[in-house]
């Protein structure tokens, strides 16, 4: 499938998109657009070509930042003592009739491919992530994410 990935707009269907995840589901449909009109999140869709109103993933990302102290002692030495800037892909799901092609892959590495971009322009250290659970966390470890040290679920990949 050929897919194009693109910020919310009007002209995505939302409704039909179900990921298994009702919180995922739930805010797509409900809150995601509120969420970008108002600048709290970012929200990018993934629709295939030949139909680029329906979604078939999604993810988000937002401002963040996180104490070097929650880190890992190894990757903090050479840090600050205050809060570093990072953005956080605070969501990501694929459409059940989609899962297991590829596509959080793809949706990941369009990520963090935006948040270098923008680190041209603001300074970004890292790209975290707070995962639903262990499977998730371990998702994410597969693309080099490490977890935090007292929070396993909450993860960052330094840029």
């Amino acid at each position: 499938m050929n897919i194009t990935i693109t910020s919310l707009s009007v002209q995505h269907q939302r409704s039909g998109f179900t990921c298994g995840e009702e919180s995922l589901e739930i805010y797509l449909q409900r809150y995601a657009k509120q969420d970008a009109k108002r600048r709290i999140s970012r929200v990018f869709v993934a629709s295939p070509v030949e139909s680029p109103e329906q979604v078939v993933g999604y993810y988000t990302l937002s401002a963040y930042s996180f104490s070097p102290d929650a880190m890992p002692e190894e990757r903090r030495r050479r840090l600050p003592g205050y809060p570093v800037p990072a953005v956080m892909l605070g969501r990501l799901a694929i459409d059940q009739g989609c899962q297991r092609a590829g596509l959080g892959r793809i949706l990941v590495a369009d990520a963090l491919q935006r948040v270098k971009q923008a680190s041209e322009v603001v300074a970004v250290y890292a790209l975290a992530v707070d995962a639903l659970h262990k499977e998730a966390a371990a998702y994410y470890q597969q693309f080099g994410f490490i977890a935090f040290k007292d929070q396993p679920l909450k993860l960052f990949l330094p840029l």
